[in-house]
C-alpha cells in the first residue's frame, strides 16, 4: 500500500502563489505516475497536472498551464505543484494521486487511472 499526504493549502488573494506538496510513504518503489486533481463542493473530480516516474513529462489541464508546474523528486518521494496568478475559480480541494507502475499502459487524466489518494488539501483563492 501507499499512503499519500499533502500539505500546503490556504486562503490567498487572487494573484497569489502556492506551492502544494505531497509526500508518499509506503511501498514507494511500486508507484509511477503521479497527478493532482481538485474537486469544488458538488462537483467532479478534475485533472489538473501529472508527471510521469521520471519526471521527463508533464500534463497539465488547459486553464492551469503557464500558471501551474508539476515536479516530483523520487529520493524524497514527494511531488510538487507550484501555483501561481491563482484565479478565484481554482478554489477547490487538492488531491495528491499516485498511479501503480508497471501496469503496461500509460494513462494520466482520469481519476479511474490513479491507485492511491491523499485526502486533500483546501486552497481558496479570495477576489
Amino acid at each position: 500500500q501507499v499512503q499519500l499526504v499533502e500539505s500546503g493549502g490556504g486562503l490567498v488573494q487572487a494573484g497569489d502563489s502556492l506551492r502544494l506538496s505531497c509526500v508518499a510513504s509506503g511501498r514507494t518503489a511500486s508507484i509511477g505516475n503521479m497527478g493532482w486533481f481538485r474537486q469544488s463542493p458538488g462537483k467532479e473530480r478534475d485533472f489538473v497536472a501529472a508527471i510521469s516516474w521520471s519526471g521527463s513529462m508533464t500534463h497539465y489541464t488547459d486553464s492551469v498551464k503557464g500558471r501551474f508546474t508539476i515536479s516530483r523528486d523520487n529520493a524524497k518521494n514527494t511531488v510538487t505543484l507550484q501555483m501561481t496568478t491563482l484565479r478565484p475559480e481554482d478554489t477547490a480541494v487538492y488531491l495528491c494521486a499516485a498511479r501503480r507502475a508497471n501496469t503496461g499502459t500509460y494513462s494520466y487524466r482520469g481519476s479511474v487511472d490513479y491507485h492511491y489518494w491523499g485526502q486533500g488539501t483546501l486552497v481558496t483563492v479570495s477576489s
